[in-house]
């Protein structure tokens, strides 16, 4: 008898619990925030938070890593990591192979021709007289987070993305924000689309007019503090580290004369100032759009660069990357501070990403730690390639294109031989590429479309194939290895593994070490914005952060 007492009182503590706990979720979500601010570091990697700790401020990074939520295990799974993929699936909680932004270009049957993700004619540049804004979301084929959040709001919550690069604005953006800013290289203004912004704001106008890229391109970056205590990266004078143009790599950096060298202003994204103007532009936009100042959740993203394209030729443990995190540190600082004294810190909720992480290169890692790395001669491996199908099927160009580790196969030629199929010669050129030292696995198109939920090598690519857009073959190179090219240069990454806290808003600070993916954010955003989780969505829900 007082057993089954015991087992209804079990019973009963176990529904009141349950209900407490969903009374719980449904209290935090009634109480949406007035702004979600999302903090976006191009090419990040976890790491430099516990490596840099030591010598950033109280109120930046480590604010947000103490008083935040801080999922240590998450993973950015694709095929080739890049600014437009990565930005396009943290925002939509899907892979490329759903919303078909499998890089940051791809080639273009019909045109013939390599295609930017987001370029679009139809649309003029807002804010300079260059191409650089002949740009739209048309190509991003799933909704964002951003979309969801205005459909639901019928239109009322204001969205807007600030950035460097233009595809990371455009896809933080989505199809409905009310304004997307990036930087042209070519003006050294920040700039939008007419897809839009009809009419140029007067404030962005008259932030240009302070031509922030020209004035801070003549101070010469130095360090933040004196070199002899940056005890945590390599010296200044490392020898393997190439530098700007191969050949400048030690402080202090003379930026305007690199910009006289590329004739634009691509230098300047390099440097602490880029990420300064960021910052700045961010805090000037919140007022002069009146972002927050109703009872609907407006929506904001800031995205700021880690040397941008010059990434690989410092590296991770580079005094150049370290010094542009302690910058980077001072203006994320500066960003909450004022955030939070505008809306109050449990009327915002921010959180912290990455669209990229980053690799030690190659040479670093050769002759430091002896491992077995190298760069794959891409252009070296399509001439043996286009050798071997010439003497086994005739003389013909086989291959029309190849990039980004997939090779595109002239369909229109093959369709005419009687030597072999489509899907055969998929067969052969893939396993060719696989012979190759540096090559872990190479797959052909058609066995990527039949479907997979494969794990492990795998996993990348059968998330980043988008038939029409991704090529006959896709591969991927051993851990370590990098594509090398002889006059191309690309900003690789086989790295996978992003920084994601969440902070403000009633979040309670913890550290969260199961495993999840970067389609995880949208979902669990959706779930404490109270709107419908996309039905498309990949992620689930981090459900430590509700509870």
């Amino acid at each position: 008898m007082k057993a089954g007492v015991v087992l209804v009182f079990a019973l009963l503590f176990s529904v009141l619990a349950t209900s407490v706990s969903a009374q719980k979720k449904a209290d935090q979500g009634n109480a949406a925030p007035k702004v979600v601010m999302g903090i976006v570091v191009e090419n990040m990697r976890p790491d430099y938070i516990q490596r840099y700790w030591n010598k950033f401020g109280p109120n930046g990074f480590k604010k947000i890593y103490t008083e935040g939520a801080v999922c240590s295990n998450v993973k950015l799974t694709l095929h080739n990591q890049n600014y437009a993929s990565g930005t396009a699936t943290l925002f939509t909680g899907v892979h490329p192979s759903i919303h078909g932004i499998v890089a940051n270009t791809w080639y273009d049957r019909l045109r013939k021709n390599e295609i930017e993700c987001t370029e679009d004619d139809y649309y003029i540049t807002v804010g300079a007289d260059t191409k650089a804004g002949n740009a739209s979301p048309k190509n991003l084929l799933s909704t964002t987070i951003t979309d969801n959040l205005k459909i639901l709001t019928l239109g009322k919550a204001k969205v807007f993305s600030v950035a460097l690069n233009r595809e990371s604005a455009v896809f933080a953006a989505g199809h409905s924000a009310d304004g997307a800013y990036w930087f042209d290289t070519k003006s050294g203004r920040m700039i939008s689309s007419s897809f839009y912004v009809s009419t140029f704001p007067d404030w962005v106008r008259l932030f240009n007019s302070e031509n922030y890229a020209d004035v801070y391109s003549h101070r010469t970056w130095t360090t933040l503090l004196p070199e002899m205590t940056y005890e945590e990266c390599l010296r200044d004078d490392y020898i393997l580290e190439r530098g700007y143009f191969g050949e400048y790599n030690i402080f202090p950096h003379a930026i305007n004369k690199y910009i006289k060298r590329t004739e634009d202003f691509r230098p300047f994204k390099t440097t602490p100032s880029a990420n300064l103007m960021i910052k700045d532009f961010t805090l000037r936009m919140l007022d002069a759009e009146e972002v927050g100042k109703d009872n609907v959740t407006d929506f904001v993203t800031t995205v700021f660069s880690s040397m941008d394209y010059e990434n690989g030729s410092f590296g991770p443990a580079s005094l150049e990357m370290m010094d542009s995190y302690l910058y980077l540190d001072k203006y994320i600082e500066e960003l909450i501070t004022e955030v939070e004294k505008r809306y109050g810190k449990d009327n915002v909720l921010f959180f912290l990403t990455a669209n990229t992480s980053a690799s030690y290169p190659v040479e670093y890692l050769k002759e430091e730690f002896n491992l077995s790395v190298d760069y794959f001669n891409v252009e070296s491996a399509i001439a043996l390639l286009t050798s071997f199908l010439n003497i086994t099927y005739g003389e013909q160009k086989w291959i029309e294109h190849y990039s980004d580790l997939q090779l595109y196969l002239d369909h229109e030629l093959i369709s005419k031989s009687d030597k072999v199929t489509l899907n055969e010669l998929r067969d052969v050129t893939s396993n060719f590429i696989n012979q190759f030292e540096g090559v872990q696995v190479s797959m052909p198109a058609y066995q990527l479309e039949q479907g997979s939920s494969a794990n492990g090598m795998l996993e990348p690519i059968y998330n980043t194939y988008y038939k029409n857009r991704s090529g006959d073959f896709m591969y991927t190179l051993k851990e370590g290895w990098q594509p090398g090219y002889k006059f191309k240069r690309v900003n690789y990454t086989d790295q996978s593994r992003i920084p994601l806290v969440f902070f403000g808003n009633n979040i309670k600070a913890q550290t969260i070490y199961n495993k999840h993916n970067a389609t995880d954010l949208v979902p669990t955003l959706s779930e404490m914005l109270r709107i419908p989780v996309p039905d498309k969505c990949q992620g689930k829900i981090i459900d430590e952060l509700l509870y």
